[in-house]
């Protein structure tokens, strides 16, 4: 196969992820936002059950910055896992990683 040809095809296999990884993407922000909930409720140095947002006043700005580090750790990590998931799934389905 030629370089033109399978440029086509990788440039088509994008263009049809597009719906799929959008939908994997918002998956995954809920599977992160539920899995932190659920972290956060553990290890919480506090006895608030929902973590800190940047305008609550009843938190201190340690655990305002600890609870966001760990969220994003969190959300990348999911966000990581399902956006490969999804790509290895998408190349079985069609034949073509939608990726490079």
């Amino acid at each position: 196969m030629s370089q033109q040809t399978e440029a086509h095809d990788n440039k088509a296999a994008k263009i049809l992820y597009r719906p799929f990884g959008l939908a994997s993407s918002i998956v995954g922000g809920l599977v992160a936002g539920a899995v932190f909930k659920q972290v956060y409720k553990k290890v919480s140095p506090t006895e608030h059950d929902k973590a800190p947002g940047p305008l609550a006043s009843e938190y201190g700005v340690r655990e305002l910055l600890v609870a966001s580090l760990v969220q994003g750790a969190i959300y990348a990590a999911v966000k990581a896992l399902i956006d490969r998931g999804g790509a290895r799934a998408f190349q079985k389905w069609t034949g073509e990683w939608p990726g490079d």
